[in-house]
């Protein structure tokens, strides 16, 4: 089993080295959408926000940081290309098994280590889903290999990864 995991993971690093077409799009969207004057360039405000879209925090050193080092004029304003190279590289940082440590938890409220029922209600309702206790309860059956009528982590990764 370690070995699958190790040549997954080894994969999923040679898969992240490149952008989905998704994500350049995403990129591309949030430049245009918080270049205001639709100048081409982006200024220290519209790069906080525009990174704050993509999923990223955006505080005050961390786009400073990204400013200097990728503002190839010296303007202090950064173009396109200068930010897709940015957002580029922080996307392909990020790390995989991190990031879906975080949206477990954003079901698994009270830490236990597991989804119950009582946590898929209350992310359906918080997405504005309106579904019967039975439906939530037949998608917790449908990936709950334990019989526990709960996901675990390792069952959520499954679910996330197509894995199943």
């Amino acid at each position: 089993m370690s070995n699958k995991i190790d040549v997954n993971n080894r994969n999923a690093r040679k898969k992240r080295r490149e952008l989905t077409n998704e994500q350049k799009e995403e990129i591309k969207e949030a430049f245009e959408l918080f270049d205001s004057d639709k100048d081409g360039v982006i200024d220290y405000h519209e790069m906080k926000v525009a990174m704050k879209a993509l999923g990223f925090d955006g505080r005050k050193a961390e786009v400073l940081k990204i400013i200097k080092d990728y503002d190839r004029d010296g303007s202090g304003n950064i173009y396109y290309d200068d930010f897709f190279d940015a957002m580029k590289d922080k996307i392909l940082e990020k790390n995989p098994e991190e990031e879906m440590k975080r949206a477990f938890q954003l079901f698994d409220d009270e830490g236990t280590g597991k989804i119950s029922l009582r946590n898929l209600r209350r992310v359906a309702r918080e997405l504005g889903e309106t579904m019967s206790d039975d439906e939530l309860r037949n998608m917790i059956e449908e990936f709950d290999k334990s019989g526990k009528g709960e996901i675990d982590f390792e069952n959520f990764v499954s679910i996330m990864t197509g894995d199943v």
